[in-house]
This record gives C-alpha cells, structure tokens and sequence, in this order.
C-alpha cells in the first residue's frame, strides 16, 4: 500500500447525493475518476447539471482533475476505490445489498496488489468484512490485507442541507488493519475542514453510522406519538413542545413525516443484525412502527376535520404542497407523501400536487393524483402543507389561503405557519 501523495488516484463508484460530493472536493487535491452505470447521469454531470441540486454547475465545470465516465474500464488507473452506492430495504424491509454486491464486483475485477477499496455506503456492523470482503477476494484472486486493504468510512451527508456540508461535519474512518485505518484517515483529512475521527474497528465504524439515523427515528416517533395523544385530547402539541424546551435537557424534536432513504431505513439494517444474532428489538421497531404510519394518521385526521364541517363529497379537490421526502431536497424517495395520496383517494377526492423542488420526472404518472405546475385561486376544499420548503415559507399564509375556496381547510404538517393563520397542524 502506497503512501497518500500526488500518485493517489481516486476511483468513486456511484455518483449519487454522496458520491458527487466526495468526487468534486476529492479533485481539488488529486486526480479522480467518478464512475455512475447510468449514462444520463453521465451526460448531466458532464453539462454542469446535478439533479440532486447538491452540487453547482460552476463546481462541477470548474473540477479539472475529475473525470466522469459511465466504463467501468475507466477505473482500472486508480489505485484507490471508494464505494458510495445505496443500500436500501426490500419489500419485506430487510437490507438490500444487491446495489452493494454488484459495485463489490465491479471493483473485484479491477483490483490490484496494493490497492485500497473504502466503503461508505451503510451497512450493519460486520457487513463489509462478511459480505463485501470476500467477494473482492474471490473475484480478485487477491487476500485481504497482504495483497489489498479495506476501509470503511460511513457517509454523514445531509440532502437539501447547505450548512452542514461534506467539508464540515466530521468524519468516521476506519481500516482492515492499523496502517489501512491510518492511511484512510489521511486521505479523508486532505478534504474534510472539520476533521476526522479514527475508529478502532470497521465494525464499530458501521455501528456508529447506523444509530445515528436510529437514534434521530426514535426521536421523531416519540414526538409523533406525544403529537397523537395531544390531538386526541384538544391539545396543541406545538404549544406544549414550547413549553417543555424551555428546561434546559429537553431535546428539540418536531412531529412530522419520517421519509427517504437513510433515517427511515436505517434502523432496519440494525434491526436485521439483531435478529441474526438473537434479540428481537423492541424499541426501535416501535419507532419504526409509529413513523411508517403517521402518513395514514395524517390523512385519517384531514378527512374527520372534513366530515365534521361537512366539506367531504366526492370529486373535493385536495392539494398538497410537497411531495419530497424532506425540505429543499428533490429526492422523492420514500416520502411517506404517498401515503397520504393512497388514502385521500380511497375516499374519491382528486389530488393535485405542487412541489417545484421535487424530482418528480422519474414517477409515472398516475390516475389518482395530479402533478401542477402553478395553484389556481379560490379552487381547493383542503390545503395541506406537507413539506417545509423555504419556497412555500415565503409565499406566506394569506397568498396560500388564497388558493382556497371559502370554507377550506390549511393542514400545516411542519407548523411553518403560526397555529392561529392554520386550521390545524401535527
């Protein structure tokens, strides 16, 4: 294993919110090679356009050290491999690692002696040395840490967030063996301005990432929960939360919806090891329990409100405001705003959809709901607002009120809007 120095060529495989990421700040310091199977994304990226809105076209055109390519072929120059592609759940919400699995082999067939293949994709602990590991091995006739090296650095990338930016969050590192563990560790502090943090074991590097996002479910769910207690006693739970952050340790959740591919999905892949080793977790299957639902809650609640001031009839006209999975983020993913479709339309009302910020080219249109490109005035028996797009923040609560007829009711599912301009909020 060489040194990391001007002879370090980068091989990032997947260029995706994270993969892009590591691929433009990598390349102002050595000479790297992005690799992404799908030659749109190719053609996008090299024209200065990133549908994940993560990355600037002045960044991606001003990146001279990076070369983009949709050849496997291209990355046989590199002789260090970073590996960022998804790993989500199946059907049956167990771990997905076919994503995973096939870039391990793609890698497997390029490998040579001295090489360093780094992970960032999640996983739960034990994967990359028990899934990943040997498939390089068998597929590369070569032996883990006497021909090539392993590392395993979890990706900490926060969608549609310009604060916390790659550069400026911490970074796990971990290796297959002391000096692999020191060499990543000072690849990734040629790039990250807050600085890393080197594990003692990929294991623990994998654990680490995979609570983190646990961690913020749980938090969400209990919120959630304390959000449908209070409605069912008249109680308004943004008041409530208020008032209870003014002690000093209380942790500052929000009830909402709980979407996309990393908190709503991660606490499964810890869930599946736990199974594998024994223990049935409670806790964080209830979390996961009670997210997964609040999309059904939400529009149960929206149809009650409706029955009681007798707005419900067929043919009502609903819109919803956001279809992403979170704020100022395009990625459609999970969102749990589907859920929301799939019941208003049982009860025949017709769904438009308004959100500018969504990529929503990728969904098939669909006969039960409707995308918008502008909102008709005085034409909507509902509002729901159900993403926290800065974008319908500054419209404001009168010109949003507008879109409505008369005695239409504001369902403000992230409470942007103060509780007396809204009929009512989670």
């Amino acid at each position: 294993m060489q040194k990391v120095s001007k002879k370090t060529k980068i091989g990032i495989i997947g260029l995706g919110y994270v993969g892009l990421n590591l691929a433009i700040e990598f390349s102002k310091k050595f000479n790297v090679v992005g690799f992404e199977a799908s030659k749109n994304r190719i053609s996008e990226l090299k024209n200065g356009v990133d549908k994940t809105k993560e990355v600037s076209k002045s960044s991606l055109l001003a990146s001279k050290n990076l070369f983009l390519t949709n050849s496997s072929e291209n990355l046989r120059i590199c002789n260090v491999y970073i590996i960022t592609v998804p790993t989500p759940i199946n059907s049956n919400k167990k771990p997905d690692l076919k994503m995973l699995l096939t870039a391990t082999k793609t890698i497997g067939g390029l490998l040579k002696k001295g090489n360093v293949v780094i992970y960032e994709s999640t996983v739960y602990p034990g994967a990359t040395e028990e899934e990943c590991i040997p498939v390089l091995e068998k597929i590369s006739n070569l032996k883990i840490n006497k021909d090539f090296y392993c590392g395993y650095s979890p990706e900490r990338i926060n969608p549609g967030d310009k604060k916390h930016k790659l550069i400026d969050v911490v970074k796990l590192t971990s290796g297959s063996n002391k000096k692999t563990a020191n060499f990543v560790d000072l690849l990734y502090s040629k790039i990250i301005r807050a600085g890393t943090y080197m594990t003692s074991s990929i294991r623990v590097a994998e654990a680490a990432k995979v609570i983190e996002n646990t961690q913020r479910d749980l938090n969400i769910a209990l919120v959630n929960e304390f959000s449908i207690i209070f409605n069912s006693l008249d109680l308004d739970t943004g008041e409530i939360l208020n008032a209870a952050k003014t002690k000093w340790n209380f942790l500052n959740f929000y009830p909402g919806l709980v979407g996309g591919h990393c908190i709503s999905v991660d606490p499964y892949y810890l869930t599946f090891k736990s199974q594998q080793v024994g223990y049935n977790p409670k806790v964080i299957l209830s979390g996961r329990y009670v997210n997964d639902q609040m999309g059904v809650y939400v529009a149960k609640k929206l149809i009650k409100q409706m029955k009681k001031r007798k707005l419900l009839r067929n043919n009502n006209k609903i819109l919803l405001m956001g279809i992403a999975f979170k704020e100022n983020c395009p990625d459609i993913r999970n969102s749990r705003v589907f859920d929301i479709i799939k019941v208003l339309t049982k009860e025949n009302l017709k769904i438009e959809v308004y959100d500018p910020v969504a990529d929503t080219s990728r969904i098939k249109k669909k006969s039960y709901f409707q995308f918008i490109d502008s909102i008709k005035k005085n034409h909507y028996d509902s509002i729901i607002i159900a993403v926290a797009h800065d974008i319908f923040k500054k419209m404001g609560i009168r010109k949003i009120r507008s879109f409505g007829k008369k005695n239409s009711l504001i369902y403000d599912l992230k409470s942007i809007f103060n509780n007396n301009d809204v009929d009512f909020s989670l």
